[in-house]
This record gives C-alpha cells, sequence and structure tokens, in this order.
C-alpha cells in the first residue's frame, strides 16, 4: 500500500487507529491532524490525506450545520455533539470531532466540511498515523468531576443558585477532561488538561515526531471570582500569541490567564497571572488570534456570555488580578455575534465561527478580520 510523505518524515505508518473518543483537534505540519482521545488517554497524529492546496481567501456559510451532520451520520439531533472544529491549513477544509450518542453508547466521529460544504467521514481502515499515550492521565475510575457551563440544552441539567440565576451544568469525570485544547507551536504541541496528580491542572509539552519525553508543568492561578488560587481545574481553552512565545488561557468561571513560555523547564510548578476575570456562572468554550492592520487580537467565546476581542499588548501590559474584588483588568470589547461556541483561522482573511442561532440550530459562519 502507497503512504504518503509524512509516513517517514514523521513516523506515521499505516494501521488503524483506535479511537475511543475525540476531543480537541489541532493541524501540525503538512496538514498532520492531531486528535486527543481523552477516554483512551492518548494522542494521534493522522495524515488525513487532503491534498487539496489552494490561495484563495474565501468564506465558507453553511447554514443548520448539526442539522445536516445528524442527516448525514443516520442519527438525531439531541444525540450529537461537536466536541471541535480545525482548518486544514492548505486546503481550507473544516475538520469536526463528533460524538455521537452518549454514555457507553457513544461513536466518535472525524468529519470533513469542504468550502463549498459538503459533508464526508474522515474513514479511519488503513490511513498513515501515530500515537503518544498521554503521561500521568486521570484514572478511569477517578471519582473527581469537573463542571462546565453548557450552551444550549442538549447536555446537563438546569441548575438554580441562590442569586436565583438559572443555568446549565455539565459534570465531567477527571478521565474525560485529561485534555480539554491542543495547539501545535514550532515542533511541540502544547495540551492543556488534567493529570492524576494532587494539583491536577497541566500543560503537557509534548515534541513532534512523537520520540521524544513530554514536558510536563502543573498550573496555579489566582481565581478572582473564587478568591483564592487554585491548582484543580483545568484550563478549558487557549491559545497562543505574541510570536507563540506566549498563551493565553482560560477557566471556568471565567478568569483569563496569561502564562509565558519562555524559559520553561519540566517538572515545574508554573503560576499563570490572571489578567482579566469574565464573570462567574459561564465557561469558556474557544479562543483565537488573528492580525489586523499590524495589531494582534484575540477573541474569547463562551457559554453564556457575547463575544469579546481583547488587543494582546494590553494582556503583556496588564498586573495580575491578586484581590477578590470587581474584577477590571485587561479592556475588553464586546461583539455583535451571538452563541459563538468554537472558532479557526480559515485563512489571513476569515474567522469561522459556530453559532447558535435563534431556533437553537448550529450555523457555520465566515466573518472577515478587517470588520471585526
Amino acid at each position: 500500500m502507497s503512504v504518503t510523505f509524512g509516513t517517514e518524515k514523521y513516523g506515521l505508518k499505516v494501521g488503524t487507529p483506535d479511537i475511543k473518543s475525540v476531543g480537541p483537534l489541532a493541524f501540525g505540519p503538512e496538514g498532520i491532524l492531531f486528535v486527543a482521545d481523552s477516554v483512551g488517554a492518548t494522542i494521534f497524529a493522522i495524515d488525513v490525506r487532503d491534498f487539496i492546496s489552494t490561495s484563495k481567501s474565501d468564506p465558507i456559510d453553511v447554514d443548520n450545520l448539526d442539522t445536516r451532520l445528524a442527516t448525514y451520520l443516520g442519527c438525531s439531533r439531541d444525540d450529537l455533539f461537536i466536541r471541535d472544529m480545525a482548518v486544514h491549513p492548505s486546503s481550507q477544509n473544516i475538520y469536526l470531532s463528533v460524538i455521537r450518542g452518549s454514555g457507553t453508547a457513544a461513536i466518535p466521529v472525524l468529519i470533513k466540511v469542504e468550502t463549498g460544504g459538503a459533508l464526508s467521514e474522515v474513514l479511519l481502515n488503513g490511513i498513515p498515523y501515530t500515537q503518544t499515550a498521554i503521561e500521568n492521565a486521570p484514572a478511569e475510575d477517578d471519582v473527581r468531576l469537573e463542571n462546565r457551563v453548557v450552551q444550549g440544552n442538549r447536555e446537563g441539567e438546569e441548575m438554580t443558585f441562590g442569586n436565583g440565576i438559572s443555568l446549565r451544568i455539565a459534570k465531567d469525570t477527571l478521565r474525560t477532561v485529561t485534555v480539554t485544547d491542543m495547539a501545535y507551536v514550532d515542533g511541540l504541541l502544547l495540551v492543556a488538561g488534567a493529570s492524576n496528580e494532587e494539583f491536577s491542572s497541566t500543560l503537557r509539552r509534548i515534541p513532534f515526531p512523537f520520540n521524544g519525553n513530554s514536558l510536563l508543568n502543573s498550573l496555579e492561578i489566582f481565581h478572582v471570582a473564587h478568591g483564592k488560587y487554585e491548582t484543580a481545574s483545568p484550563i478549558r481553552t487557549f491559545v497562543p500569541y505574541g510570536g507563540d512565545t506566549n498563551v493565553l488561557a482560560s477557566y471556568t468561571c471565567t478568569p483569563l490567564v496569561h502564562f509565558s513560555l519562555s524559559g520553561l523547564k519540566s517538572q515545574t510548578h508554573l503560576q499563570g497571572k490572571t489578567v482579566a476575570e469574565l464573570g462567574a456562572g459561564n465557561t469558556p468554550l474557544d479562543m483565537v488570534s488573528y492580525m489586523r492592520d499590524g495589531e494582534e487580537y484575540l477573541l474569547v467565546s463562551s457559554a453564556v456570555r457575547p463575544l469579546i476581542k481583547i488587543v494582546c499588548r494590553d494582556i503583556d501590559q496588564q498586573e495580575p488580578l491578586t484581590q477578590p474584588k470587581k474584577p477590571t483588568g485587561v479592556p475588553r470589547q464586546t461583539l455583535s455575534q451571538q452563541g459563538v461556541s468554537r472558532m479557526a483561522n480559515l485563512n489571513d482573511s476569515y474567522i469561522v465561527m459556530m453559532q447558535q442561532n435563534d431556533a437553537g440550530n448550529v450555523d457555520l459562519r465566515s466573518y472577515n478580520t478587517a470588520a471585526l
């Protein structure tokens, strides 16, 4: 069987990866797709064999993406959960990690959305891939739970709190948040999530190809809404910025925290700088960075609050928040896009967003960075 360039260069071999779950996605060198499998405590690197190359900077818009996916997969919309989205760097096709069903009946699926809107499944039989086990992953029987506020009504349970506010809360076992987000930066796969340690919030830096040791750091942040330093709850989403030497991360209830990657040593305890607080009763969903007129910006989507925009230079100038007081922190701007969950850089001109519309359906929408 013939194989592609990645087989020899990155240690990929033709076979069928045993993927037990799908969550965060990230593209690496030459269109290799990283797929996080928290249930299997494994990260897979897959050559999706997407050979199309385009230099176009066109948008993509798909109405009722979730309904179309459910029809394609032969299930109801309520049994469909889109976990992440990533854009192929050459073809600009969009890849989705999808869970069909729930519990022991859940089936992981990878879906490709072509620039014209056509859907297809990424078939995993006889595909070039490699994998690496996640060091110090939480045990399958770890009883610790992580709460998250969810968007819509397809997950979790409605809960009313003492202040009269009702939120829909999902409770994740620690094993299922072994990986919460990923990004590939200059030969390293940055992996946020949980470990089996007492200080379970962890940042892993995994060399790629997968032929070196993972570099691990336990994380500590000051949580303004909780009024204390914390080491347990994992990062929910993050984005590299500033030439990939910095990371802005966010956690449930919803602090924004800066971490520097410069001079970072493995097996050390890393304390982040809390630079903003977006409010309690919320969970961040995604972050993306983009350039406009020589300035770098970040977008942050969350479960129950509007999309916000932050200027990166304001993060670097912000003094750390270390007191449980009314949060100020880094300046931010509220944008008009509603119901945003996942985001990704489509190309140099557009950011693609999944948005829940008034009818509860999920649309795929592209926005020109010049207008954001």
